[in-house]
């Protein structure tokens, strides 16, 4: 198995059948916990290798082989996430699927289409997401464009499944602790209390091939207290994504800024895509794929919104491009820092 290299650094692990094993076990739980109807027609949205799953899309007469072993289940269907939107759109409409999965930049993106466009998704009885960290803004515009639960995943290659959304509460994931063992420590090393936020550390414990141990896998996690479902499994409240999402203010103070489009869609409809880079402590590059630049006045109005969302006065330098691409993987982050640690 091989990670993306997300991080600058690829991760390739070993694993053996009991490591695919467990992989299924927990796909299947996710599928239980959430009571899906197996009959039902799954559609995915998600990387393919250039060339495949290209629009109108691939058919299948099964889940895949998580499920197929193992329970009798109805089509699926499989689209590139490179197609462009408004493809993808159409694909969902043409094959009236019952769910669909795909990244949560994806699904902001589709969702905003179909609510311009005025598009609905009738048989749709709910979405999922995974690949990315979800920000609450995008659950909200999923919510408010297909008006069905939205399931998050919190996953990674070299590991398997990490935690499960909760399926009574959704702002929960419960970690897959019978084949991973999860701290989420401070900066000094120390546990994280309930409430705290801190850096994630793995342990795999049915990898035999080869063992990850205290496996730093570079994402920031809350820590989360018991859950009123009943289950007893540890639990995480949010998962806040990696070091070089983290935005980082002259004062030293950090967070993960959620930079969906909410703040500026209705006046700005011009821009299609974007992405923010820290530079430095006081300067953010805005990469945008626009239908024309920004006026003076449009420029103004959009980095106010930036920096009252950033609550910093950065200097914002607006780059147009032609396109933002994914990872290799084919995930896409709204804000990326290349401000070292000092």
């Amino acid at each position: 198995m091989q990670t993306s290299g997300s991080t600058g650094l690829p991760i390739k692990v070993t694993g053996t059948d009991v490591t695919q094993f467990f992989w299924r076990v927990f796909a299947l739980r996710d599928h239980f916990w959430h009571q899906r109807d197996f009959s039902a027609k799954m559609a995915a949205i998600r990387h393919e290798k250039k060339g495949k799953a290209e629009y109108p899309g691939l058919s299948s007469s099964n889940w895949g082989v998580v499920t197929s072993e193992v329970i009798k289940t109805g089509p699926a269907v499989m689209l590139s996430s490179s197609t462009e939107i408004s493809l993808q759109a159409k694909f969902l409409i043409n094959e009236e699927s019952d769910y669909f999965i795909s990244y949560p930049s994806n699904l902001e993106a589709l969702a905003r289409y179909f609510m311009q466009e005025g598009l609905h998704l009738n048989k749709l009885r709910a979405v999922r997401s995974l690949g990315e960290t979800l920000g609450s803004e995008v659950r909200a515009t999923c919510h408010k464009a297909w008006r069905v639960p939205l399931v998050d995943m919190y996953s990674a290659q070299e590991i398997g499944y990490i935690a499960l959304q909760c399926p009574e509460n959704e702002n929960v994931y419960h970690i897959q602790a019978e084949n991973i063992y999860v701290e989420v420590v401070n900066e000094e090393g120390r546990p994280c209390k309930e409430g705290e936020i801190g850096r994630v550390l793995i342990t795999t414990l049915h990898n035999f091939a080869m063992p990850l141990l205290r496996y730093e896998i570079g994402d920031y996690a809350e820590v989360g207290g018991s859950c009123s479902c009943g289950r007893t499994l540890p639990v995480l409240s949010r998962v806040m994504g990696r070091q070089r999402n983290m935005l980082v203010l002259p004062n030293g103070e950090k967070s993960w800024p959620s930079l969906g489009t909410s703040a500026f869609a209705d006046k700005l409809p011009i821009i299609r895509q974007f992405q923010f880079v820290q530079k430095s402590l006081d300067r953010i590059e805005a990469r945008l794929v626009t239908d024309r630049q920004l006026s003076d006045d449009e420029m103004i109005f959009f980095v106010d919104v930036l920096r009252k969302e950033m609550k910093y006065p950065f200097k914002i330098a607006l780059t147009y491009v032609d396109n933002i691409p994914r990872s290799k993987s084919g995930k896409f982050e709204d804000f990326l820092s290349e401000v070292e640690e000092s």
